[in-house]
Parts: structure tokens; C-alpha cells; sequence
């Protein structure tokens, strides 16, 4: 986030047909609702209203969504604290699906990075010079 807020309001909220959100905040929201939709819908069973992409016009205002689903995740593991193994039963278009919470974390984290690379490159092409994201050093 911190590197996003370095990117212009203007480059933020830019589309690219090649990135398939399109710009960098839409990216942002989308890693966001994927986080809403499995943590909090399924997993949590709570009633979620998915965040429009327009309801963020700069990275400010993407920290903040963040800092909700950081709360959102943070309930997730004191729920399932324990429990990671245990499969959770849902619906997904009107179908029987199941999945432990441990491969519902798994799928998030992996669909955020996988974006942020797109995020991270989507800046490049803005003229940005992108910053390391390797979690280890």
C-alpha cells in the first residue's frame, strides 16, 4: 500500500484493457471482494456487500478498505483458530461446495499476490519504478 501511494490519483484509477481489472484501484477493490466473498460470505457467513470499484478514488482510501479486511481476516483465524483442517459446507451458484478454511486462506493469499504482481507490473507500464515484494530476504 505504501508503494501505491506514491502512484498520481490520476494513474491510480487508469484503465489498461491488458490488465484484466483494468486499473490499479480496480485491482485493489477486486483482491479485496475476493477476500469478502470466501472469508467473510462463506467462511464467516456473514452478509457482505461487496465493494464497488468506484467507491475508491486514491491508495488513502485503499488502506482504509484494506484495514477492513484485515479485520475481516483477523476474525476468520480467531474463529478457525485450530479448526484450519475441518471442511466448511456452502453454496456457490446454487451448488453443494466444500472447503476447509486452511485451502479458503490458501486461495486468497494466493489470488492477492497473484494480482499484486499485476499491480506491480500494470505501474511499471505507468512509469513507475516498482518495488520488491519478496516476503524474505
Amino acid at each position: 500500500m505504501n508503494f501505491c501511494e506514491t502512484i498520481s490519483e490520476n494513474d491510480f484509477v487508469t484503465e489498461n484493457s491488458t490488465f484484466g481489472r483494468g486499473s490499479i484501484r480496480n485491482l485493489l477493490v477486486h483482491i479485496g471482494n475476493t477476500y469478502e466473498f470466501w472469508i467473510g460470505k462463506h467462511a464467516l457467513q456473514l452478509e457482505m456487500n461487496f465493494t464497488p470499484y468506484d467507491n475508491l478514488k486514491h491508495a488513502l482510501q485503499a488502506k482504509d478498505f484494506f484495514l477492513t479486511i484485515d479485520a475481516l481476516v483477523t476474525r476468520f483465524i480467531e474463529v478457525y483458530s485450530g479448526k484450519y483442517l475441518e471442511d466448511l459446507i456452502f453454496k456457490i451458484d446454487s451448488r453443494r461446495a466444500a472447503a476447509s478454511p486452511l485451502k479458503l486462506f490458501t486461495h486468497v493469499i494466493t489470488h492477492e499476490f497473484h494480482h499484486k504482481g499485476q499491480i506491480l507490473s500494470l505501474s511499471r507500464h505507468l512509469g513507475y519504478i516498482p518495488i520488491d515484494t519478496d516476503i524474505i530476504r
